[in-house]
């Protein structure tokens, strides 16, 4: 066999086919066989047995192909079958995002795991709302950072066993009803936030308390407005050191428009005490100046109705408190614990005699107009201030045993740690014991603001839009719970993922029970326009407590309630129905705001694609905020409109976090502008329809100033009958019974400050005739008073005078279609005609801070084109008050500007004060203007239309003649009036 191979190994030997080669291999193998042990022969062959025995359990013998082999377990074995696996390209995904994305769970707001325990029992507070003349709804309001979060945290810790950690950090304000996170962070409230709590009289007397706590910074008044509308009466909390501050001073005036009553609570009482250190006689003066200016403020807003609505301590609708400190009282509860040390003290009568220039005489133990003996302190000095003020000195500076025994006379025990805290606990700690709940609060709510039952009337009859004879209207005026369902709903509040909104409303009439179909009417609603109504189904009803919600089966009437499955066709607010009524339903009026929108942004995705994603969170931003406006531009740019800066950051905030999650571009500030004109149209401007056969003459004139103001506050509406409304510009503003009785609209609606008036003669025109297409002109008119022609923003201040109309006989000739274009053409012409101008809004600048910081404000107006209106002291403190304007278009940073230069002692409100003419005309081509040059002052105007006109991809060039006949148009440019 060696002579087959070379010496290398290789094969040299014959070709043999492969099947003498396998035989020639078996022979071998039998050959070894052959040669083995007999042992090991044994043992191959009964393992060729066991080979030989069929396995059906064992691993099949088949043939499996390469491809079919398994190196690796499948998913499903790894991961069992209850788990879903997806095999993916490598590119079908960015590598930014992971194929199976974690499960976020998004949440926006601070709430309770479970319901926490209250000191009342759920079910008797759902007990009480079927008692109506028990509830009370209420809305607290002030100015920022006078104490209004810090009362609702009293009456919650009163009315609640909150855990340790539930209530934060010692020493730091619990803040229950600030629940957004903008508002943990920033320290202020932005949102309205219900409560509904049991709390006692000073009688031990229940009541159910619906309050309303509301933002106190100028931007948002939008919530305030908002939550006045649902509650029958406010609560105005004032600083007393502060005082009355700008937004307390609109907050007033908006209270005694809409009709609300008003009650006070003097917080921070303490104040005068630790930080201005002031003496109890000179505590007792700076206490009653406070009064003095709210019902100041309410005489020069009601001047016939001031005593009725005064507000003052005897009267028992003033409430004295320390929030802070948990403690608050009305003459009436410190006269109470007066009896119930002194048995047989007459409350009422004493009480009476606790306020107001009486005095007390120690020795002869009598109450006197005049101090009869020296050094004789006022009643409430001695009985009242000088117990306080003992209480405070003896529990801050007395050592922990000495104060043990000063506090045992009075009753109080403390743990002995207690005696040991932090002066600021210790105080809390005492004050609590000493003045007890708050009684005084409760009874002065309860005493002084109606029930739902007895403000019912003034709150229908104000707010409701249909007729008040009706089975439906004097349901709502009893507050009947059986009678048909109505609710107003005023505000609506994002879920805790920010996905929905829930509707918070008042149920005006019936009861309102989950899974009930109702008809949601819009605020554009009429029985003439049904468009905007939707049917929806009340998935949930719950008592809305802020941080939690307590599910219910019904709420009736007079109560608050919160709504689930209602939202989807509500923009602001709405109003709920029954599905079917005997009656007809009509809508209550929107919500009327003090305050303007005039803080213009555009905004716009940073990736394109995200558009959608954008206007979906604009929407909703719509829902949230009640006083933000969102429309698109003919440019195609988004524009968002809002109160201030503060309000606008809230906004964008919200967009960019809560609602979209995208990143978005935002331009820089601009304001809204308005058009108006100084003089009549220098000649009768008129307009042909389309076909030749109709003509629309006008003349365009200011209004006499203060008009454009009656208007939007509601004085005067034009849909008051023709007599009354032609009296009241008799009245006011001396117009001859013709004009004032032939006034046919306000524009661009009903409470536009713009007048269309019919001054055509009988002898000349038809009336008949004119009155067919009255209604055409109206639509002209308001389609042209909504977008001016100077840069196509609304006009103000503005009169149409209809001289004359030749109209075709045929009624085909004379439709819509021709008259509507060619009334707002005649609107355009005797515009352009007059002289016209621009307007830009103006903002009151009040400011608050030391003496020093006066002169900075002085400078940083002077720099904007502002200018100081007054600075005065504020009595009693070393805190100084300037009022001043600025224009909104200069206001951006001001804020913090002021800041900087005062080293952030001042503080600094901005509020829409009104609309100012931009000096310059709009029109003088003569004007050169200069890139990246700021405009003279008597070119601002001209600057500002052209920079309008490109930011909206208009034509730059603003010509009359585009809006006259050729004829009119050859007259005018021959006698020269065009020139220039």
């Amino acid at each position: 066999m060696d002579d087959l191979y070379d010496e290398f190994g290789n094969f040299i030997g014959d070709a043999v086919d492969s099947d003498e080669e396998g035989s020639q291999q078996e022979d071998a193998a039998a050959n070894a066989y052959v040669d083995m042990d007999e042992d090991e022969a044994g043992m191959e062959d009964s393992n060729d047995m066991q080979l030989m025995e069929v396995d059906d359990e064992g691993p099949s013998n088949a043939v499996i192909l390469h491809e079919d082999k398994q190196y690796y377990p499948s998913a499903e074995q790894v991961y069992g079958k209850d788990v879903e696996t997806m095999v993916e390209e490598e590119d079908a995904q960015p590598l930014s995002e992971p194929i199976i994305a974690p499960i976020k769970v998004k949440k926006f707001n601070v709430e309770e795991a479970d319901l926490p325990k209250t000191h009342f029992s759920r079910e008797f507070m759902m007990d009480l709302m079927s008692f109506p003349d028990q509830v009370r709804n209420v809305a607290l309001v002030g100015h920022l950072h006078h104490g209004k979060t810090s009362i609702m945290d009293m009456l919650v810790l009163e009315t609640h066993e909150l855990e340790a950690k539930a209530q934060g950090p010692k020493g730091q304000q619990l803040r229950y009803t600030d629940t957004h996170i903008l508002e943990r962070d920033r320290g202020i409230t932005i949102k309205s936030a219900p409560m509904s709590l049991v709390l006692q009289s000073s009688k031990s007397k229940s009541h159910l308390i619906n309050i309303i706590d509301t933002p106190g910074h100028v931007n948002f008044v939008d919530e305030v407005a908002s939550s006045i509308r649902l509650a029958d009466g406010i609560v105005l909390v004032v600083d007393v050191v502060e005082g009355v501050m700008i937004n307390t001073e609109q907050i007033i005036k908006y209270a005694v428009t809409e009709n609300v009553p008003m009650t006070l609570v003097l917080n921070k009482v303490d104040r005068l005490i630790l930080e201005l250190k002031l003496p109890p006689k000179d505590a007792y003066f700076k206490l009653k100046h406070t009064v003095e200016e709210v019902n100041t403020i309410i005489d020069s807003a009601a001047p016939g109705r001031s005593e009725a609505l005064r507000l003052s301590p005897e009267k028992g609708n003033v409430c004295f408190a320390s929030a802070s400190m948990g403690w608050c009282f009305t003459l009436e509860t410190f006269a109470k614990m007066y009896a119930d040390s002194f048995p047989g003290v007459n409350i009422s009568e004493f009480s009476r005699r606790l306020w107001g220039d009486i005095f007390y005489s120690p020795t002869n133990r009598k109450f006197t107009r005049k101090a009869v003996e020296q050094g004789a302190n006022r009643s409430f000095v001695h009985f009242v201030l000088e117990p306080l003020y003992k209480l405070y000195a003896h529990t801050i500076g007395e050592s922990p045993e000495r104060l043990k025994r000063t506090l045992g006379s009075l009753g109080i025990t403390l743990k002995p740690t207690q005696y040991r805290a932090d002066a600021k606990v210790l105080l809390k700690l005492v004050c609590e014991q000493f003045f007890g709940t708050a009684t005084g609060f409760v009874d002065m709510v309860v005493g002084h603001i109606p029930s739902p039952v007895e403000g019912a009337a003034a709150k229908i009859e104000h707010t409701y839009t249909g007729p008040l004879d009706t089975d439906l209207a004097k349901s709502m005026l009893s507050c009947d719970a059986d009678g048909p369902l109505v609710i107003q709903v005023a505000k609506l509040y994002h879920t805790s993922d920010a996905k929905d909104f829930f509707s918070f409303g008042r149920v005006i009439s019936g009861t309102v029970k989950p899974g009930v179909q109702v008809r949601v009417l819009g605020e554009g609603y009429t029985l003439d326009d049904e468009e905007d109504m939707a049917v929806a189904t009340i998935s949930d009803c719950w008592v809305n407590e802020t941080r939690y919600r307590i599910p219910t089966s019904g709420v009736p009437a007079g109560s608050w309630v919160l709504l689930g499955g209602v939202d989807n066709s509500i923009v602001k607010s709405a109003t709920i129905v029954a599905q079917k009524m005997d009656d007809d339903a009509y809508i209550f009026k929107p919500v009327k705001h003090f305050t303007e929108s005039v803080f213009k942004v555009a905004v716009e995705p940073v990736n394109p694609s995200e558009l959608p994603k954008m206007l979906d969170g604009l929407r909703r931003i719509n829902k949230s905020y009640p006083l933000v406006v969102t429309k698109v531009e003919e440019s195609g740019e988004h524009v968002i409109l809002g109160t201030g800066e503060m309000y606008m950051d809230c906004v964008l905030h919200d967009l960019r976090k809560l609602f979209s999650e995208m990143d978005i571009k935002v331009s820089d500030p601009v304001t809204r502008f308005c058009e108006t004109v100084v003089e009549t149209s220098a000649i009768k401007c008129y307009a042909l329809t389309p076909n030749k056969k109709n003509k629309i003459t006008m003349v365009a004139e200011p209004l006499d100033p203060g008009i454009a103001e009656d208007i939007e506050s509601g004085k005067v509406s034009i849909k008051w009958p023709v007599r009354k409304v032609g009296k009241f510009f008799e009245e006011n503003y001396g117009w001859d019974l013709l004009a004032s009785r032939s006034i046919w609209a306000f524009g661009p609606d009903e409470m536009g400050p713009n007048i269309l008036q019919d001054d055509t003669l009988p002898s000349e025109v038809d009336k008949k005739l004119l009155n067919t297409v009255r209604d055409s002109i109206r639509q002209g008119f308001s389609w042209g008073t909504r977008e001016g022609p100077l840069c196509e923003e609304p006009i103000r201040n503005t009169k149409f005078k209809l001289m004359d109309v030749t109209l075709d006989p045929s009624p085909i000739y004379r439709g819509g279609g021709q008259i509507i274009p060619t009334a707002r053409r005649a609107c355009y012409s005797s515009f352009l005609m007059a002289s016209p101008r621009l307007m830009e809004p103006v903002y009151t600048c009040s400011m608050t801070g030391p003496a020093d910081s006066v002169s900075s404000l002085y400078t940083l107006l002077a720099k904007r084109r502002g200018h100081v209106l007054s600075d005065t002291h504020i009595a009693g403190t070393p805190l100084y008050h300037v009022k001043g304007l600025i224009p909104v278009l200069d206001s951006f940073g001001f804020e913090t500007d002021i800041r900087i230069h005062t080293q952030g002692q001042a503080f600094c409100s901005l509020v829409f004060d009104r609309w100012s003419i931009v000096p310059g005309d709009p029109l003088d081509k003569e004007v050169k203007l200069r890139p990246l040059e700021p405009a003279g002052a008597m070119a601002m105007a001209r600057d500002l239309v052209l920079k309008t006109r490109r930011r909206k991809g208009l034509n730059e060039e603003v010509s009359v003649a585009k809006f006259l006949e050729g004829e009119l148009r050859g007259v005018i440019e021959s006698s020269g009036l065009l020139d220039g």
